[in-house]
């Protein structure tokens, strides 16, 4: 804890004292480029991942970046999503899953949440996602399923993401464009994913060995 309010203060000190200015702009208002959907985990940091300053990101955070069906859940999703959309007037959307993601492991190996039921509950509104890897996806075990499920699990968030009526609305006017991302964490490589292609392709430029990643087509 020391750590953490020794950065508050060089902050205050330091990064305010310089970008006073920009703040007092931010004080009046926020109007930021997208609405980035993404897990709780704390080696996932949306403005670090897109160099982004504050006021530039409205960021929907939860485990396993889920979005749950429009009535589903009163987590606030829903409410944050319809904020963002009519009346920040977002046009992106950006669903950011990541590899090595602890509740895509308890996804594919349920063990991992007993003693945690809110967890296992929680993870009810991946059925969806779950059913695609039992059974389209025997052949892959370990860390290789787990990726596979961030994957598959982004696209599905993807097509619940049209459910939602402020988002449906907006997409049939041609005012909102959503994409799907995968940030793999040990290669600082951000995967985008191509529908015509029906592929997760590096966003940066090619990848290279280190930062390949293992794509499925969506089934």
């Amino acid at each position: 804890m020391k750590s953490i309010v020794q950065g508050v203060r060089r902050f205050r000190t330091e990064v305010f004292a310089e970008q006073r200015e920009y703040f007092k702009k931010l004080a009046a208002g926020q109007h930021p480029q997208a609405l980035f959907i993404t897990c709780s985990d704390s080696r996932v940091v949306p403005n670090i991942i897109t160099q982004t300053a504050p006021g530039e990101l409205f960021v929907l955070r939860n485990a396993g970046n889920i979005v749950p069906p429009p009535g589903m859940a009163s987590g606030g999703e829903a409410a944050t999503i319809e904020f963002a959309v009519q009346h920040l007037n977002v046009e992106h959307i950006i669903v950011c899953g990541h590899t090595q993601c602890g509740a895509m492991q308890a996804l594919v190996n349920p063990a991992i949440a007993d003693g945690m039921p809110t967890v296992r509950d929680w993870l009810k509104y991946a059925e969806s996602t779950r059913r695609i890897l039992q059974d389209n996806y025997q052949d892959y075990t370990g860390d290789a399923l787990v990726n596979i499920a961030a994957q598959e699990h982004v696209l599905m968030q993807l097509e619940i993401l049209q459910t939602h009526p402020v988002v449906a609305s907006r997409l049939v006017q041609g005012k909102l464009t959503l994409h799907g991302w995968i940030f793999k964490i040990e290669a600082g490589e951000v995967f985008a994913y191509d529908e015509a292609d029906g592929r997760f392709q590096p966003l940066a430029g090619e990848s290279t060995e280190e930062t390949k990643l293992e794509t499925v087509a969506k089934v």
